[in-house]
């Protein structure tokens, strides 16, 4: 094989991504020739909405899956936390490499962390997660819309508009990007996304060269970890943009993982976590981290999280396709 084409969203965090594969592949085979395919996806063109209402699961790769499925591209690298559950028939997650950090960051220009912020301040976000554990924490502040890339987000704060903003803190270390004052909000505090920090290649299932060329990519016990979590969301039916988070840890052979499901205001925080020794770094215990994640949905569906969810879907709008 002497090209590789990975498509890839045209933002700066996806190109940071999709090179940063490319430089893996070009390490590990020198005489390879990778070109990037920039898209722009249905998430990128609308701006001036929530997500939740943007359309449903994959508005940030289903343009790129198109690129994989008619052929125009080999491969796909994306943010684990915007790859739905269910993949388009023909596509599979060839690789999962290993994860950065996987928590949030609050930046701000004048305050430390988030107990700082005064009453009756602006965050920004545009992750009901995010919005619904800050205000479970800090009820007295105004949580509102932030859309853009990072640059922008950053931008925005800066300019004013914000007295503070959450983002992704893989994102951030990623673009060597920062604020006056961070403070980074993580686990078992604050729950992250499903995926977040890790990325995904995916690839067309029929392409075997792919998968060897990639293999040396995969990295077990993160996908593990995002299998678990993404279980978890397949079994609560759950899309990319509701308030829904999860956390799975490996260590010594003993997977733990915790589930959240919120209201948006914050009012309720259900919160589960699960146990499980694993078999090992393989396909199996890929599977048993799945059905882990499905069981602890199991578990939270019970306690409430249903009514929460269908109520969400039908108020704000979201597609679930």
């Amino acid at each position: 094989m002497k090209k590789i084409v990975i498509a890839t969203r045209g933002s700066a965090l996806a190109l940071w991504q999709a090179n940063h594969i490319k430089a893996l592949l070009l390490e590990r085979y020198p005489d390879l020739h990778v070109e990037l395919l920039i898209l722009k996806t249905r998430g990128d063109v609308i701006l001036d909405v929530p997500l939740a209402k943007v359309g449903g699961k994959g508005v940030f790769v289903k343009e790129i899956e198109d690129a994989l499925l008619c052929g125009r591209a080999d491969l796909a690298v994306h943010s684990m936390k915007d790859v739905p559950m269910v993949l388009p028939e023909g596509l599979i997650l060839g690789a999962v490499p290993q994860r950065e950090v996987k928590g949030d960051l609050f930046l701000s220009e004048r305050y430390d962390d988030l107990a700082a912020l005064p009453p009756g301040a602006t965050l920004g976000t545009s992750s009901l997660r995010r919005q619904a554990q800050v205000l479970a924490m800090r009820p007295d502040i105004n949580v509102t819309m932030l859309r853009g890339n990072v640059e922008t987000r950053l931008r925005k704060m800066r300019e004013g508009q914000y007295d503070a903003i959450i983002l992704a803190c893989a994102g951030v270390k990623r673009l060597g990007l920062s604020a006056s004052r961070e403070a980074a909000l993580t686990a078992p505090d604050f729950l992250p996304a499903v995926g977040q920090g890790a990325l995904g290649v995916e690839m067309r299932a029929d392409r075997e060269d792919l998968r060897e060329l990639t293999a040396f990519l995969e990295h077990m016990p993160t996908r593990i970890c995002v299998e678990a979590e993404r279980g978890f969301l397949a079994g609560l039916d759950g899309g990319c943009q509701v308030p829904i988070a999860a956390d799975a840890q490996l260590k010594d052979g003993k997977l733990s993982l915790e589930g959240l499901v919120a209201e948006p205001d914050g009012s309720v925080i259900l919160r589960r976590t699960l146990q499980r020794h694993i078999d090992g770094n393989s396909e199996h215990a890929v599977a048993q981290a799945e059905e882990m994640g499905k069981k602890l949905a199991d578990e939270l569906l019970e306690a409430g999280a249903g009514a929460i969810l269908e109520r969400l879907y039908a108020e704000e709008g979201e597609v679930r396709s």
